[in-house]
């Protein structure tokens, strides 16, 4: 047996309706994924009334990619750098003072390998408070990055992030603990 994608079949994952996500993607190709400069507030307000939870002054720069706003909290005082794609086909949440560094991802779903349909796996993200995600850094679905801990730069966190650790490589492994002066 082979994967055979023709008959891959994801008719059971609905994230919204057709219209509903539409008029995300032009609000997102004009608003998030652009190298304008609309600022936070305004982009914020934006992701609350397509269903988002948005802290206090979270800032989001420029080229940033939301798949579904309604499948996002962000806490207060986030921030989430350039060219970041937030892949939330599940639940993202993102705790207070979050940093998300440029070109990071935030990758909630997969597919199911094993099966030769490559059937959908769809995960959830949890990003506790004072995490920082590293430059191009990859978070995959069913992680949680307990409090404080990094992601190094160019890492990829396969599974979950224990509180204030210290994390590199690929997948990423514990180097050390993360020690406040």
């Amino acid at each position: 047996m082979s994967t055979d994608l023709s008959k891959y079949n994801n008719h059971n994952y609905q994230p919204g309706g057709s219209f509903k996500r539409a008029i995300w993607y032009v609000v997102n190709r004009l608003f998030f994924k652009s190298s304008w400069l609309p600022p936070s507030s305004f982009k914020n307000n934006l992701l609350k009334l397509f269903g988002s939870k948005i802290g206090k002054r979270v800032i989001i720069k420029p080229r940033v990619n939301i798949k579904y706003p309604w499948f996002l909290e962000i806490g207060d005082h986030s921030w989430i750098g350039e060219n970041v794609w937030i892949d939330n086909v599940g639940m993202v949440s993102i705790g207070a003072n979050v940093c998300i560094s440029q070109g990071s991802l935030l990758l909630g779903g997969n597919h199911d390998f094993t099966k030769s349909t490559f059937d959908l796996i769809v995960s959830s993200i949890v990003i506790e408070d004072g995490v920082w995600i590293g430059a191009q850094s990859v978070v995959c679905g069913g992680v949680t990055c307990r409090s404080n801990a990094v992601l190094a730069v160019g890492s990829v966190a396969s599974s979950d992030l224990e509180l204030n650790g210290i994390y590199r490589g690929n997948p990423a492994v514990k180097i050390k603990d993360r020690i406040f002066k």
